[in-house]
């Protein structure tokens, strides 16, 4: 699959799958309480957005569940991170360049340990994207997220905060300052 064939294809069927090396890899429709979890990390990374953007100008946007290349070449790769925030973009370009990523989110589920742990945290750090978070959800609740900023002289992320859930706020310093409320992140399918 080449980035060209990926263009011409209707995007329902690309949203149910992502390109990696150049082969068609199903993607699985993730739980309720996954969804809800990336939602959730969504909404408290715009708002850190918004401050941050108020703040120092430019402009960042936070999205869910959308195409991001890695690579074109030799074979492509595509992925479709749970979350991500990026500078700005046209929504026709599609899919949204890695260069374009500041942080991606990959929300943990069973059966997609290996993957979220090891495939897509090496693929998104060879991409250069500068941070990289797990989120971990347990029943019914976000039980713990791990934070991973880029080393760029090694190549690969190094660990930078991990977190457990806690009474009130958790503020992150990353790219911007994001408060996790364990609150937002509990309960999460009623």
């Amino acid at each position: 699959m080449t980035l060209e064939i990926w263009r011409e294809l209707p995007e329902d069927y690309c949203r149910q799958v992502e390109v990696v090396n150049g082969d068609i890899v199903r993607a699985e429709a993730p739980n309720r309480a996954h969804q809800k979890t990336g939602r959730r990390i969504a909404d408290l990374l715009e708002a850190a957005a918004e401050a941050h953007v108020s703040q120092n100008g430019g402009c960042l946007d936070v999205d869910t569940d959308f195409d991001v290349v890695l690579w074109e070449f030799p074979r492509a790769t595509i992925r479709r991170p749970d979350v991500a925030l990026f500078d700005c973009a046209p929504n026709d370009l599609r899919p949204l360049p890695a260069s374009l990523v500041k942080i991606a989110v990959e929300v943990v589920s069973p059966g997609t340990e290996k993957v979220d742990i090891a495939d897509k945290k090496t693929e998104y750090a060879l991409a250069g994207i500068p941070w990289y978070w797990l989120v971990w959800v347990t029943d019914d609740s976000v039980s713990m997220i791990k934070i991973f900023v880029l080393d760029h002289v090694l190549g690969q992320y190094v660990p930078h905060l991990e977190l457990q859930p806690a009474e009130g706020e958790t503020i992150v310093e990353s790219l911007v300052r994001c408060r996790i409320d364990w609150q937002r992140l509990s309960d999460l399918v009623r």
